[in-house]
């Protein structure tokens, strides 16, 4: 192994305060575990950006996801996505961002550590766009129009909300009305996965870093110093590395873990208030950016999911099951809960349905509201039959499949608990 890769592997190892504890006192294992989890989603995003084209250029999806796209897990189908990657190196960027008039559309800008740094949506900028920019870390430019990125690379992922077929030539207008002027950029090299090798995957990581510098709230917990202590960096054994590679396989243990272990409220389970905004919380960041990269902060999107039959997340049950509310969820935008499908590999995609329906929402047409304005929402594989038909939520022939609930803008009394969902129960 060269040297260089063994300096910016040991580099690597000291990420975050327990990583610099652990390697300083020679427990590479525990440092290298700690290190994978502080840089899993910088790889993520550097990953995700390596497929991206052009920096500083939208790219749009036209159309609403159905059961045959199978690129992203758990994707909904209620938004069109418009994508660039922002590249301020040679200097600000301007956004455009067109009205919009009653539609939802949000502009999350995230730095490339997941945090959100901005989400330009009615709820913080209204429906009548303007014109943005974004300027990079040290910028003393000031202004209600001025966005400070906290890395000098970014993303930024627009959703753009459709009222089905009919609305997407007015959606694509909207869409089309997003522009971005800045200094042509290169486009940004490929780096190593979550799967590499720990020299590999440290290297990125440690070049990753030279490029997006740690927040300065990381900043105080890098030590660069005594991180295999006392031992040359260069002399790291092959017994050494084998530590570092334990490491991460604890770390990948870990966060599976952490996985199946939801806490459930009424049998649903409610992210975190720091979601999207994670500051040093990295466990709870790492796991967003291996299974929910890019979500957005609680004020403008709750995300919910039902505990299932099982307890796991999961229905397995070929029987018919039941969601009554008695109040739509308190919202000021719109909600919609979308069932998926789950592979053997445990990625969740839309499922093929006689209705073609994949969620039920606030504006899904034709649903039976009871005298007193409530919903029962039927969740099967089988249709219900009668009136029931109208609100049926189709599940796949065979195999498990789970349900998620998305919540635009909610409203102050969900974010604080004081309404919550009622579970779901087999018929």
């Amino acid at each position: 192994m060269k040297r260089r890769d063994l300096l910016t592997a040991a580099l690597a190892i000291g990420l975050s305060p327990a990583a610099r504890v652990f390697a300083a006192e020679g427990d590479l294992r525990a440092a290298a575990h700690q290190a994978w989890i502080f840089a899993l989603p910088l790889i993520e995003m550097a990953n995700t950006r390596s497929q991206g084209g052009t920096p500083n250029t939208f790219g749009h999806k036209r159309k609403l996801t159905t059961w045959q796209d199978r690129e992203v897990t758990a994707p909904n189908n209620d938004t069109l996505f418009s994508s660039a990657w922002i590249d301020l190196s040679k200097g600000p960027v301007t956004l455009t961002v067109p009205p919009t008039g009653t539609r939802y559309q949000s502009i999350h800008i995230m730095n490339m550590y997941t945090d959100a740094d901005a989400v330009l949506s009615p709820r913080t900028i209204g429906h009548g766009g303007g014109e943005f920019k974004l300027v990079g870390p040290g910028s003393r430019e000031t202004g209600s129009k001025v966005i400070h990125m906290t890395t000098p690379h970014g993303w930024m992922l627009v959703r753009t909300l459709v009222d089905g077929p009919a609305d997407l030539p007015a959606a694509h207008a909207v869409q089309d009305g997003l522009k971005l002027d800045a200094v042509q950029c290169d486009p940004a090299p490929g780096f190593a996965n979550r799967n590499a090798k720990a020299a590999e995957f440290f290297s990125a990581a440690a070049a990753l870093m030279a490029s997006d510098p740690p927040l300065a709230r990381d900043k105080a917990h890098l030590g660069w110093t005594n991180l295999v202590g006392g031992s040359a960096l260069a002399t790291l054994t092959p017994d050494q590395w084998a530590q570092v590679e334990l490491g991460l396989a604890d770390a990948k243990a870990e966060l599976l873990g952490m996985l199946g272990k939801n806490r459930y409220v009424d049998g649903w389970s409610y992210p975190l208030p720091n979601l999207g905004r994670f500051g040093e919380d990295y466990g709870y960041r790492a796991i967003v950016a291996l299974v929910g990269l890019a979500a957005l902060p609680t004020d403008e999107t709750m995300y919910m999911q039902p505990a299932g039959d099982t307890g796991s997340g999961e229905f397995h049950g070929d029987g018919l099951f039941r969601l009554s509310l008695a109040k739509p969820p308190p919202v000021d935008a719109f909600w919609s809960l979308t069932l998926y499908e789950i592979t053997k590999q445990k990625q969740r995609f839309l499922t093929q349905n006689v209705l073609d329906r994949y969620s039920i929402g606030d504006r899904t047409p034709g649903l039976k509201y009871n005298s007193q304005g409530g919903l029962d929402i039927w969740i099967g594989r089988s249709d219900p039959g009668g009136e029931r038909t109208a609100n049926w939520l189709p599940a796949p022939a065979m195999g498990p499949f789970t349900l998620s609930l998305r919540t635009y803008l909610p409203k102050p009394e969900f974010r604080d608990g004081r309404y919550r969902l009622p579970p779901i129960v087999a018929v």
